[in-house]
């Protein structure tokens, strides 16, 4: 008499051994993990691609308006022969340069004190939410801040308003930058340090600000780049001019409102100038990049001493 098989041994005898159940998890896996691939190198090609189509079409247009005269040359206020942006460029230098003379310390300490000395303290909170909310706020609503409290007082458009605005932008976003790149060092430097003797302030500047040097600067050329491009608040601050000017107390020429005022030129020559200067804008500030990133890789991978 044949016997009935155990129902019970069923479901074990339908189920795949545990090496099978592995290989179909790993096949999965490897199968997820290659379209994946295949998605992140899709997205990197579109991006590459339209940078380099957008940075194409902008040497194409704007090299054509490079000439010696356009860095040498003051606006001529002849449509035909409009001249060169020498005093705009020069005038963006100086602006970057008292803005940054201004926020980059101003920043810096205030990230070192959030990411240093933030045990203990009830103000450390308040400022990092401030510079967080500060960081946000559009830059024309700096630039009508900078106009109310100091180009109505002082009654005209100067220099010294233009690059305070761009300094209260500059500080919040190297205040932050700053914070989080210094919680990046490991808190074992900092304990070998006071083990040694060293004190608060003596392991900040020795031992946690050299190792987070090139993490710290490209925050503060993040910051640099990011008013470098700045409009609005120099429209309501700077102001423009069409000289070549370096008294910040007189309205001061900056590049960026004047490709502003030369795009919506009607004629095409000086229409021309403006994509001059978007191109000469956009160099600047990727050699500037390309450059501080060059240093700071060669010092990070530097042999040690």
């Amino acid at each position: 008499m044949t016997t009935a098989p155990n129902a019970a041994l069923l479901p074990s005898a339908l189920t795949p051994p545990p090496r099978a159940r592995r290989s179909l998890t790993d096949t999965v896996s490897r199968a997820k993990s290659a379209v994946m691939f295949r998605v992140c190198v899709y997205f990197t090609v579109l991006i590459l691609a339209t940078l380099a189509v957008v940075t194409g079409f902008l040497t194409s247009i704007g090299a054509g308006s490079l000439s010696w005269s356009f860095f040498t040359e003051l606006p001529t206020g002849i449509p035909a022969a409009p001249g060169g942006m020498k005093h705009a460029i020069v005038g963006s230098g100086i602006l970057i340069g008292l803005a940054s003379a201004v926020g980059i310390p101003v920043g810096l300490l205030a990230g070192v004190y959030l990411a240093e000395y933030e045990a203990g303290s009830w103000i450390a909170a308040p400022v990092r939410f401030t510079a967080d909310v500060l960081a946000g706020v559009p830059s024309i609503v700096v630039g009508i801040l900078g106009y109310e409290l100091l180009v109505r007082p002082l009654g005209s458009y100067n220099g010294w308003a233009g690059a305070a605005a761009l300094a209260f932008i500059m500080i919040p976003i190297a205040a932050r930058t700053t914070e989080e790149m210094l919680r990046l060092v490991p808190n074992s430097y900092r304990e070998a340090s006071l083990a040694l003797g060293a004190s608060k302030a003596r392991t900040i500047v020795s031992v946690v600000l050299p190792a987070a040097t090139g993490s710290v600067v490209t925050g503060v050329m993040l910051a640099i780049a990011r008013v470098a491009g700045e409009t609005a608040p120099l429209l309501f601050t700077a102001g423009i001019s069409r000289y070549l000017q370096t008294d910040p107390s007189e309205q001061f020429p900056s590049l960026t409102v004047q490709i502003t005022k030369f795009a919506e030129h009607p004629t095409p020559e000086t229409r021309s100038l403006a994509w001059g200067g978007i191109l000469v804008l956009i160099s600047l500030i990727f050699l500037i990049n390309l450059s501080i990133r060059v240093v700071t890789r060669s010092k990070r991978v530097g042999p040690a001493k």
